[in-house]
């Protein structure tokens, strides 16, 4: 499965999500899974199962509980293919920080 059929669904890219926030147990996710998009417990595992078969998370077991993480290499992977785009908002991102540093020096700019 390519990463971008992965990253498609917004229920995976909510796991991601709250891995990014460090390891978390499947119970943790599900419980947040199913209050945000109303799926069940198999449901749930079974979007971590594809992202874990696609790699782009890990599971360790601790007695009984899994613990999920996210693995980098997937999304460096997906970084890479965005690289060649970025250059169309870097410039945005770059002007828009020069017109708040001008607002910031422009002392006719207060009050607007």
């Amino acid at each position: 499965m390519h990463a971008f059929d992965i990253l498609g669904d917004p229920r995976r890219r909510r796991i991601l999500e709250l891995l990014a926030d460090g390891e978390q147990t499947s119970g943790a996710i599900t419980d947040v899974i199913r209050a945000e998009f109303g799926l069940s417990q198999p449901a749930v595992s079974q979007h971590l199962r594809v992202l874990r078969d696609s790699g782009f998370a890990s599971v360790r077991a601790e007695g009984a509980r899994r613990f999920y993480a996210v693995e980098p290499a997937p999304l460096s992977e997906v970084d890479a293919w965005l690289d060649r785009f970025r250059r169309f908002w870097e410039q945005r991102l770059d002007a828009l920080g020069t017109e708040l540093a001008r607002g910031r020096t422009d002392p006719s700019a207060k009050g607007t």
